[in-house]
């Protein structure tokens, strides 16, 4: 075992020793569609792509950034909620773009992903390359079923960022 693995001090070199990549899928299991980001996520992990990372949050903006710190490239997937067709691929770029904190009204978190994007971008600590994919939602209520919309959305994302990760290695 790699001596940088037993400190917590040297997380971030290990991640750079270890990864590239990072892919964080965010959501809630128990709230619908709510739960696109993790299901996407945990579908890429199946796949076990070399020099990728993929985790699962919940959302809440400190922990993000600390959780991407020392990633290069960061792919961040999630349900939004802005009015359109349910279903519609969202892709965002938090370099060229300001992210929309109305995308992410339905968030228990003051202080979420948008926020925490905006944080980094004030103190120049936003990863080389940040890709947002938000999946249009349509239920956010308690259950554990996707909608039809977001579920066909969810196979779409999981082959494009299969593909686009592939090209990069």
């Amino acid at each position: 075992m790699n001596s940088q693995e037993n400190n917590p001090d040297n997380k971030s070199a290990f991640r750079n020793q270890k990864s590239e990549i990072l892919i964080v899928g965010i959501g809630n299991h128990f709230r619908s569609d709510d739960a696109i980001g993790i299901l996407v996520a945990e579908q890429i992990k199946q796949q076990h792509l070399p020099r990728v990372d993929v985790m699962t949050h919940n959302g809440e903006g400190a922990s993000l950034m600390e959780l991407w710190e020392g990633y290069r490239h960061v792919i961040i997937i999630d349900a939004v909620s802005s009015g359109a067709p349910p279903g519609t691929i969202h892709i965002l770029n938090p370099r060229k773009e300001t992210i929309p904190t109305a995308f992410f009204h339905y968030s228990t978190h003051a202080f979420s992903l948008a926020e925490a994007i905006e944080v980094c971008r004030a103190l120049g600590n936003l990863p080389q390359t940040m890709t947002i994919i938000g999946i249009e939602g349509e239920n956010f209520e308690a259950g554990e079923t996707l909608s039809s919309s977001v579920h066909a959305a969810m196979k779409t994302v999981v082959e494009e960022k299969i593909r686009e990760i592939g090209s990069r290695m």
